[in-house]
């Protein structure tokens, strides 16, 4: 069997690598997608209580509603700054996973092209061979008409 024959299998393997660091990747690029929906989600709440809270203060409003609001307002603040740091979390984690991909698909890439290279030398020996046989049989031939 020939070298680049040999070698399909071990590149069957680096491909089957590299779907799975693709894969990885998919989910870490939904995760990080999810993420950052949430912290939208939440800033629009966030601006909706506002809203409502300046609608309400159009006419005399108690102290302390004034302060739950603000507290609440506080939490959301938290909440926000929080799922900031998911988010980042998220995206270190689906660089990582990119990384990862890449390295796969060179992995993959350089396998593909060492296998084409075994494949041209190959060729070039077989060429050489079959030349060399040529070669023989006309030397053959010539020493046999002489």
């Amino acid at each position: 069997m020939l070298r680049s024959q040999r070698l399909l299998v071990v590149l069957r393997l680096e491909e089957q690598k590299e779907q799975r660091a693709l894969e990885k990747m998919a989910e870490a690029q939904k995760a990080h997608e999810a993420q950052r929906q949430q912290i939208a989600n939440l800033e629009g709440y966030q601006q909706e209580y506002r809203n409502q809270i300046r609608a309400n203060q159009q006419g005399v409003v108690p102290v302390s509603r004034l302060q739950a609001w603000q507290a609440f307002i506080a939490q959301l603040d938290q909440v926000i700054v929080q799922q900031r740091t998911v988010l980042e979390q998220a995206q270190a984690k689906l660089d990582a996973r990119r990384e990862d991909w890449q390295k796969a698909w060179e992995r993959r890439r350089g396998m593909e092209k060492y296998i084409e290279t075994c494949r041209r030398q190959e060729q070039q020996e077989l060429d050489a061979r079959e030349q060399k046989l040529a070669d023989e049989a006309a030397s053959r031939a010539y020493q046999r008409r002489r």
